[in-house]
């Protein structure tokens, strides 16, 4: 493990985990060792996780006075880390009761932070904490658990003189938002992890100054992620809600189904979220309920092009030609709903994907863009455009579906073993919309008034040719061109590909 000196010069220790960019990460409990936190649901893929051992806890030494343990007195072990480190500004994250210490080292040295994540996060640093009626009434949530009723017998037996450890192994249950397997392994480890000498000076009198921290956070240019679970008890999506209002520059985001250690409910609900928010080409906005990561480059007087990803794939696949694009354009590459870093709703359909594009169009005021959508994004483009012909400047078509009937019809497809990049359930919704389209798809193309250029792949693409030649027909004004490169033009030949949308006005 490697090892630093803080302040006072007890020795501290951290690990490290992953790869990417450093994430500073501060474990809760109050004072549990890091080990609980794991790779925060496969966060380590897209940071390197810094994890550091409170003093006292894990492989960090204990120090000289046991003072020390309170919370505003460990700031500046994050800020002896982050010299350690050799960082000039960090992204840091807080769980649970460390929400506090980052907020207390936010609020004392704001130019150091990049960004702040708070992971369900305690508020007394803020002055919004949860009383215990407050929490009573909250865990009312599990009502109909079959582990309740005995779960909630024995919160009753909790009294002044009940050690923490006892306490703690009663509310377990309620700290999750499923209490399964998983869930009481984790929650297992806290009886060795935990700290409960240090736990109880953690919170000690005299280390928040809520009324100072607020008036301090004013000036925290830096931006603030504060996810909450839906379950959970302390803080409550409510209290998370009061707590955000106090950063100038924060977005709150509610997990469905999550309770206090959301990254063990559902990792990839959790990561989710997180990724978008800490990677600096990646924004979010909100349209009809569902968080839609989409990546942005450009320069922002540019006229602006909007990426639309098929089947599977997401505002990735778009790199390369999005970096071409990108010397003259405003360049918008969208992760549509159940792919990539967006939310995984559940419902999908080409007529869903058509709004929520819409919707992106609309909430980004980009009215008129250009849109270069490729298969099942190329088919929800089309459906908008006929929809809404005013609403898209230019169109190109990559491989689109030509909303024929298809004979034979695709059978039930098989899901692969393993984690998917996306939600399984579009395949099999867009496979049957696929086999029996709406008539109407089709019968409408002939309102679609945007200038159109449809990009076929050629004989060894999976989609029919002749579908493609026939869609263009329909559209007024459309152009067809092929480029032999299969259903995959713009990987396959990303500098024909380029050539043609350029010549087609994309100058």
């Amino acid at each position: 493990m490697p090892m630093f000196t803080t302040y006072d010069g007890t020795r501290l220790s951290y690990r490290t985990l992953g790869e990417g960019e450093p994430l500073v990460c501060l474990a809760g409990g109050p004072m549990r060792d890091a080990a609980y936190l794991g790779d925060l649901g496969g966060l380590a893929a897209h940071r390197t996780l810094v994890l550091l051992d409170a003093r006292g806890t894990g492989d960090s030494a204990e120090p000289a006075d046991p003072g020390t343990y309170r919370c505003d007195r460990q700031v500046g072990d994050v800020e002896a880390l982050r010299a350690h480190l050799g960082l000039e500004r960090i992204d840091l994250l807080g769980h649970s009761a460390a929400g506090s210490l980052a907020t207390l080292y936010a609020a004392a040295h704001p130019a150091r932070i990049r960004s702040l994540v708070l992971v369900t996060a305690a508020g007394q640093a803020l002055g919004v904490g949860t009383t215990d009626e407050e929490w009573d009434e909250a865990v009312t949530v599990f009502a109909d658990r079959p582990w309740y009723a005995e779960a909630r017998a024995a919160l009753d037996t909790i009294g002044p003189d009940t050690p923490l450890s006892r306490v703690y192994d009663i509310v377990a249950p309620f700290a999750y938002g499923r209490w399964d397997a998983d869930a009481r392994e984790h929650a297992a480890a806290g009886s060795w992890q935990l700290r409960w000498d240090a736990a109880t000076a953690y919170h000690g009198e005299g280390a928040y100054d809520p009324e100072e921290t607020r008036r301090r956070l004013t000036g925290l240019t830096a931006p603030v992620l504060v996810l909450a679970g839906e379950y959970d008890a302390g803080p409550t999506p409510a209290k998370a809600t009061e707590a955000a209002a106090f950063f100038p520059h924060a977005e709150l985001v509610v997990l469905p189904g999550a309770g206090h250690f959301p990254w063990v409910d559902d990792a990839e609900a959790f990561v989710r979220p997180v990724a978008a928010f800490l990677d600096p080409e990646v924004r979010t906005v909100t349209v009809d309920g569902v968080r839609l990561a989409h990546r942005v480059s450009g320069p922002e007087d540019a006229p602006p092009v909007v990426l639309v990803h098929g089947r599977g794939e997401n505002s990735t696949t778009w790199a390369e030609i999005a970096a071409d694009l990108a010397a003259d354009h405003r360049v918008y590459a969208l992760d549509l709903r159940g792919h990539g870093l967006s939310d995984r709703p559940g419902r999908y359909g080409f007529d869903d994907f058509r709004d929520e594009l819409g919707g992106f169009l609309r909430a980004l005021g980009l009215t008129g863009a250009t849109v270069v959508a490729h298969s099942m994004g190329a088919g929800a483009a089309l459906l908008l455009a006929q929809r809404e012909p005013g609403l898209i400047g230019r169109l190109v078509l990559e491989e689109p579906p030509g909303f024929v009937p298809l004979d034979p019809p695709r059978p039930p497809a098989e899901r692969p073993s393993g984690p998917l990049a996306f939600d399984w359930g579009i395949v099999p919704a867009t496979d049957t919309q696929l086999n029996a389209p709406d008539p109407r798809w089709r019968e409408e193309l002939p309102a679609i008034t945007a200038p159109t250029l449809v990009l076929a792949g050629g004989p060894s693409s999976h989609v029919p040719q002749d579908h493609l030649s026939g869609l263009a027909d329909l559209i007024p004004g459309a152009r067809l061109a092929t480029i032999p490169a299969g259903h995959l033009v713009h990987t396959g030949r990303p500098g024909t590909f380029l050539g043609a949308i350029r010549e087609f006005g994309l100058r």
